[in-house]
């Protein structure tokens, strides 16, 4: 036959925790003998205390297995008796013992209970009882462990709340274990007497209760007990104390409409149904309320907590919402009202922020689309209270006229007229006011104290520094776009350049040749050749500063180098021009070699002429223009050359190598500079010759095949 075969399964519960319990508290006994030193007066009364709670849980189950209470009964009284001399020890720790007068007397009339107690059951063991005396005894008795519960509760409660700040560290775990026994009795003993039978489920747990005042009194003696400190966090709280609140709803209500059933007579059925139909219908309305959860968070944040804000779970959320940037969230601007909002519990909101005049113009709504706002909504006039202290207003102390001292705050009069607007939170960035909050009327509307001051000026320090690098993100993009404007500028005024420069140099050989038919021919060329340039100068504007070529076909590359040739008469002179096909497109690849060989004409002395050569290189074409000017050092080669708006030349623009550069690249081909100061410059051009094109073809049509 098992053990829970002979008495229950919750005696089997008893017997195990009062087991375990027994042996928590004889090992912490043991554990503490050597470092007693540690409880100062207390330890050697905590280290007895202890083993006389081991021999009652002993006692305890002994009582289960062996049927012989009595046991359990006396060494119950001698543990309360041990822990009060405990008690009395910790007084006397700090001296309260003698300066305290009642809590001698109070102990002493605990022990004298307790001693009352012990000496009844022993006289009520040895006699035969009728059944109404051994009623009559157990409520006696259970009125007398009432008595020292309560009592040591209250000396508990003492000890610790009595005590001086620099105390209470050693006391708090000692003083939680004894709270924790004698609660647990509390509860055992209330149960006990409005039952008038001892409570056997509950009374299996009490060997609970004994290894946790056990593990107490470990952690009171160890030497990282302050880093041990009970501390919920304020959810858990307001979540147990919504239960607590639910609980006690629940229970009261079971209470009357017990009462109704006894005193309605014929209708007691009838009554108790309608009230509690009533009373479920009032709970499921007013207690997921927002009106009654806010009212809870004020109750406890004033008498639960020293500070009404759980700071790390406010910047947490804080950071939650001003950082979400998904597709679904809010714009920038509207995060940073609901940033603020979620701090005061505001339902709504608003965000005021400067125009180019100062004055704060509506920037985004939260929550608030019924608002009027007018195109001002703050004049520039009435901002400075905000901008030099960063002043939070309450906007129903100044309609009624309480304005803070030394401090002249203007309200306009849309927002003293709006009855849901609450506060006003400005955000400063380096003393500059870059925006401001207002925020509704929470349901629980209360006034801020230095609390709220702080955390909100702390967020809007912060809010004011997303807002200004936003503003200069959303600046330095559209400088970027106007830089970008004028690049393409720079390289249509480049290109007008380059073709007035060849118009005064055709006007002024006009003047020494006019009358030569081959060179009006020539002169008629050049200028049907400048109009189709302006006109594809118009064509390719959206394509400058990107690189990109129009299209791609093939060129006679030599018809390219003499008509770049033909353009700077004798002082540019053609050494080679093999007849080859080039995969180009023939205004780029003349616009990047007149670039090449107009430089190396202005580096050069009017009596050194330029050489341009075409010659094949492998699969490329090759052109070289070779100067004998002042040449140019690696290190502007390397840094400066290809470095747009860079330029050497007075009035240069400094875009002609790096659109010639990426005009190369638009064509798939390469340029590559050879310079030294002094000697002179070669620029090599390499663009694919056709065959080359065709070939890459080929290869990628056969690896089709293959594939």
């Amino acid at each position: 036959m098992s053990l829970s075969d002979g008495f229950g399964l919750w005696g089997t519960v008893g017997v195990i925790l009062d087991l375990t319990g027994a042996i928590g508290a004889a090992s912490v006994g043991l554990w503490l003998w050597p470092r007693r030193a540690r409880l100062a007066e207390a330890g050697i009364a905590t280290v007895a205390a202890l083993f006389f709670t081991a021999g009652w849980c002993i006692a305890a189950a002994a009582a289960v297995t062996a049927e012989v209470p009595i046991f359990a009964s006396v060494a119950e009284s001698l543990r309360n008796l041990a822990w009060l001399v405990v008690i009395h020890r910790f007084f006397a720790g700090d001296g309260r013992h003698s300066s305290l007068a009642p809590i001698r007397p109070v102990i002493f009339a605990l022990a004298f209970v307790e001693l009352l107690h012990l000496g009844m059951i022993l006289a009520l063991s040895s006699v035969a009882m009728e059944r109404g005396l051994v009623s009559l005894g157990f409520d006696i008795e259970v009125m007398l462990r009432l008595l020292v519960t309560v009592g040591g509760l209250v000396l508990v409660h003492n000890l610790y709340a009595g005590a001086p700040r620099e105390m209470r560290a050693g006391l708090r775990w000692p003083a939680v274990g004894l709270a924790v026994l004698w609660s647990f009795d509390l509860n055992l003993y209330t149960v006990a007497y409005l039952a008038r039978s001892w409570p056997g489920e509950i009374g299996a747990l009490r060997g609970a209760a004994a290894l946790a005042l056990a593990a107490c009194f470990a952690i009171a003696a160890s030497r990282n007990r302050d880093e041990l400190r009970l501390k919920p966090s304020r959810a858990v709280t307001f979540q147990t104390f919504s239960l607590l609140v639910i609980g006690v709803y629940l229970v009261a209500m079971v209470a009357v409409a017990q009462w109704l059933s006894y005193a309605g007579g014929d209708f007691a059925r009838l009554i108790e149904m309608a009230f509690l139909t009533l009373a479920s219908a009032f709970a499921l309305v007013v207690l997921p309320s927002r009106r009654v959860r806010s009212w809870l968070k004020v109750i406890l944040a004033k008498h639960f907590f020293q500070h009404r804000y759980d700071y790390r779970e406010e910047w947490l959320r804080f950071t939650r919402t001003i950082g979400s940037n998904d597709d679904r969230g809010l714009p920038l601007e509207e995060r940073v009202v609901q940033s603020v909002a979620d701090i005061t519990d505001s339902p709504a909101g608003l965000l005021l922020t400067p125009d180019e005049q100062g004055d704060l113009t509506l920037a985004a709504r939260w929550n608030w689309p019924d608002v009027d706002v007018p195109a001002t909504a703050y004049p520039l006039s009435a901002l400075a209270p905000f901008e030099q202290s960063g002043h939070i207003a309450d906007l129903d102390d100044l309609r009624e006229g309480r304005t803070p001292r030394g401090l002249d705050v203007e309200v306009p009069e849309w927002l003293g007229g709006e009855r849901r607007a609450w506060a006003l939170v400005p955000l400063v960035h380096y003393d500059r006011l870059v925006g401001m909050v207002v925020l509704a009327r929470p349901s629980m509307a209360r006034k801020f104290d230095w609390e709220d001051f702080d955390l909100l000026r702390v967020i809007g320090q912060q809010l004011a520094s997303y807002l200004a690098e936003n503003a200069s993100q959303e600046a330095l993009a559209e400088s970027s776009r106007f830089e970008d404007f004028h690049r393409r500028i720079a390289f249509v005024m480049h290109d007008i350049k380059n073709l007035a420069s060849q118009f005064s140099l055709l006007a002024r050989n006009a003047e020494l040749h006019a009358e030569k038919p081959e060179f009006r021919a020539d002169m008629l060329v050049t200028l049907r050749n400048s109009s189709d340039k302006l006109n594809a100068l118009l064509t390719r504007l959206s394509r400058y500063g990107s690189g990109a070529v129009d299209r791609l076909e093939p060129v006679r590359a030599a018809d390219v180098a003499r008509g770049v040739v033909r353009r700077f008469g004798g002082q540019v002179v053609l050494t080679e021009a093999q007849e080859l096909i080039a995969t180009a497109n023939a205004h780029s690849l003349e616009q990047v070699l007149v670039h090449l060989v107009q430089n190396a004409v202005d580096a050069s002395k009017p009596d050194r002429p330029v050489f341009l050569t075409l010659a094949a290189e492998g699969l490329h074409a090759r052109f070289e223009v070779v100067d004998s000017g002042c040449g140019m050092s690696a290190e502007f080669v390397r840094h400066r050359l290809f470095k747009p708006f860079v330029s050497t030349k007075s009035g240069g623009f400094g875009i002609g190598a790096f659109e010639a550069r990426e005009l190369v690249r638009g064509m798939k081909g390469r340029l590559d500079v050879e310079s030294r100061e002094g000697l002179g410059s070669r620029f090599i051009v390499r663009i694919p010759l056709a065959l080359s094109n065709d070939i890459q073809q080929d290869s990628v049509r056969k690896d089709q095949k293959v594939a």
